[in-house]
């Protein structure tokens, strides 16, 4: 049946001028420059007097650079971030001491090729969802994979793939991420089975993979989220082992904005 189609396109495509079967074979082989914009760059070949060489090159530079563009945008959307948040967009002089420190070397990415996990902590309104969504949309850019989920969600995910007996892919894919973000851990608390299923999905990645924990918790506390302090200490300590540790208390991004604006109002 393949073949009987291939043939049939092949009769009609005869019937077609030069300029017809180039769009054609173009979209077949989803080629949109070489579809939409080939008279153009034949025009300016001839303008400038490129070499037929010369030509193809930069017809196959501009659908290069389609595909990459195309491909950024896929990871940055499959990543699932709850909104786009970009480090550039940050106030730097108005984040945390240790954040203003620690950015400049984060903004590498050179942790993620040496698997070492992030742990923002501190209260509310700081910017550590801001920066960790910033990291994340800077990996994506630069060709690596990841995934943003919350805490609870996350154990939300594992219970329901673990009742539909499909944990075991889940745990795959979560091996894969290069980059995982995992924000609001310490907004819900979770009993000592929802404990152990969280520490046994981050484990998967400990040493290998980075994740970012973004929590509003010390350390100290941790056991008021997870009622099991042994379980607690084995999960600090493969969060922690190589980790940047990132304090981000300080005054809420949220409250500073609220003075603003009661002040302009009062002037």
């Amino acid at each position: 049946m393949r073949q009987e189609v291939f043939n049939i396109n092949s009769m009609q495509m005869e019937n077609l001028n030069e300029k017809e079967k180039v769009f054609n074979y173009a979209k077949e082989l989803k080629l949109p420059v070489l579809r939409d914009e080939l008279d153009d760059f034949i025009t300016l070949a001839t303008d400038e007097n490129w070499s037929y060489r010369a030509l193809i090159c930069r017809l196959l530079t501009k659908e290069m650079d389609m595909r990459i563009e195309a491909r950024r945008k896929q990871r940055i959307r499959i990543a699932g971030f709850p909104e786009l948040k970009y480090l550039q967009e940050l106030v730097r002089e108005e984040l945390p001491k240790d954040a203003q420190t620690a950015l400049p070397e984060l903004e590498t990415l050179e942790f993620i090729k040496d698997g070492r996990n992030i742990v923002f902590c501190g209260n509310p309104g700081t910017g550590k969802t801001h920066m960790s969504i910033g990291l994340g949309i800077k990996a994506c850019l630069e060709g690596y994979t990841v995934f943003f989920t919350s805490v609870p969600r996350l154990l939300t995910q594992i219970r329901e793939c673990r009742s539909q007996k499909s944990l075991r892919q889940l745990e795959l894919r979560f091996q894969r991420y290069d980059m995982v973000i995992c924000d609001e851990f310490g907004y819900v608390s979770c009993d000592k089975e929802g404990g152990e299923l969280l520490f046994n999905h981050l484990s998967l990645r400990a040493g290998k993979k980075t994740t970012i924990i973004t929590t509003n918790l010390a350390f100290s506390r941790w056991g008021e989220i997870v009622k099991d302090k042994v379980l607690v200490a084995a999960m600090v300590d493969r969060l922690t082992h190589k980790a940047y540790l990132i304090n981000m208390n300080g005054q809420s991004y949220r409250v500073k904005e609220t003075q603003k604006m009661l002040q302009s109002n009062e002037e």
